[in-house]
């Protein structure tokens, strides 16, 4: 059976345009731009969203060694474009075990950061308010980030770029360790033949449950 879109905020069912809507609409969130299934990532996949998406496509960049793609999903319809993108790399824990890393990347209020950290509501409120504690960086910039308070066994970071959030969303909790130092990251929209050199692995469970 084919797995449709849910919503991005909840992971609960969508509903297509109709009568009613010219967007697709959640019972508890009304309309939303869809959260298309999350399957194994690939240079296609990755080239194919690329070309559409109005949001960046974070990576860390360099790949960290022992790191692959783990997933790469992405919110939006046929007419919007991708409107929230989420890449997610998968690879040795620094302190042992395995770890995870989500980028997320979405236009204010779509949810989809907030979802996979576990918030409620779609942004990140009053938390970039404060200090930031952490930084990426893109082309010799930093990217400012705030931490977040959120439940679960993962940390939460978020900043923006370009009037969009960016969430960095890492699990287990300890996995935030690796913003110690300044992480790079680049958009994959600015990649060129690298697409076809990245390693690619299987989606982590969380991000295909996480309801």
């Amino acid at each position: 059976m084919k797995a449709e879109p849910t919503c991005p905020r909840c992971g609960g069912e969508v509903h297509p345009p109709g009568l009613w809507s010219n967007r697709w609409t959640c019972a508890q969130h009304g309309e939303v731009y869809p959260l298309h299934p999350v399957v194994a990532p690939s240079a296609r996949l990755a080239r194919q969203l690329a070309a559409r998406s109005a949001v960046p496509l974070w990576l860390p960049w360099p790949m960290p060694r022992g790191w692959v793609v783990s997933a790469i999903m992405h919110a939006g319809d046929d007419v919007s474009g991708t409107r929230a993108s989420g890449v997610a790399v998968s690879g040795p824990h620094p302190l042992g075990g395995p770890a995870d890393l989500l980028l997320v990347a979405e236009e204010p209020g779509v949810g989809l950061g907030a979802r996979y950290a576990g918030m409620d509501g779609s942004d990140p409120g009053d938390a970039v308010k404060q200090e930031p504690q952490a930084r990426l960086e893109y082309e010799s910039r930093p990217l400012p980030l705030w931490w977040v308070d959120v439940r679960g066994d993962c940390a939460v970071y978020v900043g923006q770029w370009a009037g969009d959030w960016l969430w960095a969303i890492f699990r287990p909790n300890s996995a935030g360790i690796l913003l110690l130092e300044d992480l790079p990251v680049e958009d994959v929209r600015d990649l060129g033949h690298e697409v076809d050199l990245l390693p690619y692995g299987t989606p982590p469970p969380w991000l295909t449950t996480s309801g």
